[in-house]
């Protein structure tokens, strides 16, 4: 299909989630709330007497969570198993018999959703802390570039990890399982809950390298927050970017096995 297609299935993800706008609200809401509770043990770290907490400043931890609390909703860390649901109804023979990849077809989808995350769900939670509290603004003009292009590869990311997540219903039928393993494990080892660099240096990096989780919500937070020189972080976005390629390569492998399963099944 031709790139206008995407096009029109993003435009269909944009539209499909303006229409729920007050789900939208009740999510920013929610968002804003757990922001207060999250900055509240930041600033309890900081009282005990540090300037500043493995290498953020007060203002960079300030941003670090709003911009965490913003960014939940434009990767969508946690999602509805709706292709899991399909896979086990059968319903995703219907999907598979379109002229389109569904891989790409998903994925064009949920970025048209992300878009519209993002100046909604991103922007409410970051301008209710700018009311309360002093945030990091970057230094250097580039980083907005910069985290753009972070965030846009660490809704990929989320996106890949997800399709997994559903994927595995070709094999288990159900997949709250993998899903509860991910819902744990992606705010713990992501960087949602606290910064990553919290856990020992070599761990932390490792992680970061080895594992997709920091890609989806650490990189983008330390690129926006500076912490780091100019080359550390396009040394992050080259993370990201090979996280991209590993996660959309093991998604199509995923999809063609799956395929194999559902007909093997009898699908």
């Amino acid at each position: 299909p031709s790139g206008r297609a995407y096009l029109a299935l993003a435009a269909a993800g944009f539209k499909r989630y303006a229409t729920y706008r007050e789900a939208m609200v009740a999510a920013v809401v929610t968002n804003t709330v757990f922001g207060f509770l999250r900055f509240a043990v930041m600033l309890a770290v900081l009282d005990a007497g540090a300037r500043t907490v493995v290498g953020y400043s007060e203002p960079q931890l300030a941003t670090f969570v709003w911009a965490g609390q913003g960014l939940i909703g434009v990767v969508l860390l946690w999602a509805p198993l709706d292709l899991a649901e399909r896979i086990r109804s059968g319903d995703v023979v219907t999907d598979l018999l379109r002229p389109i990849d569904p891989v790409w077809q998903m994925l064009a989808a949920d970025l048209g959703r992300a878009g519209y995350a993002a100046v909604t769900r991103f922007v409410g939670p970051v301008a209710a802390g700018a009311l309360v509290f002093q945030l990091y603004a970057p230094r250097r003009p580039v980083t907005y570039a910069l985290f753009a292009c972070s965030a846009l590869m660490a809704t990929v990311v989320c996106f890949g990890c997800r399709y997994l997540v559903n994927a595995a219903a070709y094999w288990l039928l159900d997949a709250r399982g993998p899903n509860t393993f991910w819902t744990l494990t992606s705010g713990f080892l992501g960087g949602l809950y606290f910064p990553v660099w919290f856990f020992p240096d070599a761990l932390a990096a490792a992680l970061t390298v080895l594992t997709p989780f920091p890609s989806v919500i650490q990189i983008p937070l330390d690129v926006l927050v500076e912490r780091g020189s100019p080359g550390m972080q396009l040394v992050l976005l080259g993370v990201q970017a090979g996280w991209v390629v590993a996660i959309l390569a093991l998604c199509h492998w995923v999809q063609a096995r799956g395929e194999r399963k559902l007909v093997i099944q009898g699908g």
